[in-house]
């Protein structure tokens, strides 16, 4: 009779035990749900053809990644660069420049991947937009996956020093931006175009039937516990 409290405090802390790996199973399993869903609507959108910003600017979440196009005029004057982007292997930046369409919608176009500069503070050699109005085509992205906080700022004349600047501050932009992917005028196509995410679904699936096995193993060493009594 002596032991029965200890017994009880035993197989509580199995139901604990239990309880969360297999909360922890169902929280992986989702995600991997989700992340399959993503992948699947990316290679679904990626692959249609592009149709009007004006047609989906209402409703960017239904669209994005899917090709859209517009026309209207950029802003050299108000160019930023997401930092830590590589490409094969090479430290770079991609080049954001602001556009304002024929609509005058104003939101962010990704300009695609240029090499860094020789120093921290030297700005990278960035193509020249064209002026007057062009036409550009590019994937509809949602601004929510642009990076929060400070970006570099290319100052629109003055020293060659890189400033910082919070990119989604102050400019009243869409809450969308568009990966170029090429335009009216030729130097609009970028040599290395904003990349793809991994289209993999992980180890989420995996890491659910592993949580299932030491809910099992709880379960099993409570039994050998008992029988040891």
């Amino acid at each position: 009779m002596q032991r029965e409290p200890w017994a009880i405090f035993k197989s509580l802390i199995a139901v604990f035990l239990i309880v969360g790996c297999l909360w922890a199973a169902q929280w992986q399993y989702h995600r991997g749900v989700d992340r399959h869903a993503r992948n699947s609507m990316i290679e679904a959108h990626i692959d249609l053809a592009p149709i009007s910003l004006e047609s989906a600017h209402t409703a960017p979440a239904k669209f994005e990644w899917q090709s859209v196009t517009t026309a209207g005029v950029f802003n050299p004057e108000h160019q930023i660069l997401l930092r830590n982007r590589y490409s094969e292997g090479t430290y770079g930046f991609e080049v954001l420049t602001l556009f304002t369409s024929q609509q005058k919608q104003r939101f962010w176009v990704d300009r695609g991947w240029v090499q860094a500069g020789k120093t921290a503070s030297t700005p990278p050699e960035i193509s020249p937009v064209p002026t007057g109005i062009v036409e550009i085509t590019g994937r509809l992205r949602l601004d929510s996956s642009l990076p929060q906080g400070a970006f570099f700022a290319i100052p629109a004349r003055g020293d060659t020093l890189v400033r910082e600047l919070n990119a989604q501050s102050r400019m009243q932009t869409e809450n969308f931006y568009i990966d170029l992917l090429s335009g009216s005028d030729k130097s609009l196509t970028p040599s290395v175009t904003a990349q793809l995410p991994e289209l993999s679904d992980g180890p989420h699936m995996a890491y659910a039937l592993q949580w299932l096995f030491f809910t099992g193993l709880v379960v099993y060493g409570r039994i050998l516990i008992r029988r040891a009594r």
